[in-house]
């Protein structure tokens, strides 16, 4: 599996699937199996059990994983989809926009 350059907190813009053009933030990446979960995005209908903490149980909608094939990162300073460039300034490694050049975190 290659190496992911999309972390939790990075704001990403859908690309493909049936929530084309969403937007959200990234609230768990998964890069063992090449995935990211974003809020609001590719929401799914889970039955569950009643449990000691939901004593109810019954129908709960939660955001399913999406392939991180499937998302693009949005560049917080120029507000574009972009790839992710990787540069080195004193001996720190950093990931880059590679359409205004601006570090991303």
């Amino acid at each position: 599996m290659a190496k992911m350059n999309i972390k939790k907190g990075d704001k990403v813009r859908v690309i493909a699937g049936k929530d084309k053009g969403a937007e959200g933030e990234v609230i768990k990446a998964i890069p063992a199996k090449g995935r990211v979960i974003v809020e609001n995005v590719n929401i799914v209908t889970k039955a569950m059990h009643p449990t000691q903490q939901n004593q109810t149980g019954g129908l709960t909608k939660m955001a399913a994983p999406l392939d991180v094939s499937n998302v693009q990162l949005v560049c917080p300073s120029c507000g574009k989809t972009t790839r992710v460039a990787h540069k080195v300034e004193d001996g720190k490694k950093f990931r880059a926009c590679k359409k205004c050049g601006a570090t991303i975190k």
